[in-house]
């Protein structure tokens, strides 16, 4: 089953927090000092805010889906949609490990679609964010020294249909 996702850039995460909070009626499933994620059953959706990145507002849209085989049956989708779709396997992003599928509307806007593989316990790779979260070990830096350094938008030099996708999340 898929999910909605969303991704708000914010410049205050606290005074976020309180008010996603409140209006979803639940406390985020996931807190560090730099991101919050809702993953919220009424309405289905993964609903994340971070600090990342010098733009607020919406970063970017997009589709969590259950197992790969959601993801494959979507990357056809995807495919016919927008022929410049982008592919990342094992990515590390906003404190997990996916596959992912890139592409752009013709607004601009990035859509994700990604199957999570697990949780790591950095953003996107950068060693800082395991010493700046008390986590760090082998395993953390094993993870922080083949992560991208990207996070949130395709790997550099992926062809895009628009020019969003690669000022994605975390710019």
């Amino acid at each position: 089953m898929k999910r909605f996702h969303v991704h708000v850039g914010v410049a205050d995460l606290e005074e976020n927090i309180r008010f996603y909070s409140t209006l979803f009626g639940a406390a985020p499933s996931v807190v560090k000092n730099d991101y919050a994620k809702w993953m919220l059953d009424d309405p289905r959706i993964n609903f994340a805010i971070s600090q990342r990145g010098s733009r607020h507002g919406v970063n970017h849209l997009g589709m969590q889906v259950d197992s790969s085989e959601e993801l494959t049956a979507m990357q056809s989708q995807l495919a016919a949609a927008d022929s410049t779709m982008t592919t990342e396997s094992g990515a590390n992003c906003c404190y997990a490990k996916s596959d992912k599928l890139w592409t752009t509307d013709p607004q601009g806007v990035a859509w994700e679609t990604f199957h999570s593989l697990g949780s790591i316990p950095l953003f996107s790779g950068e060693e800082s964010a395991a010493a700046d979260s008390g986590a760090a070990s082998k395993v953390d830096a094993s993870i922080a020294s083949t992560a991208k350094a990207s996070c949130c938008a395709p790997s550099q030099g992926a062809a895009t249909s628009h020019d969003a996708t690669t000022r994605a999340c975390c710019a």
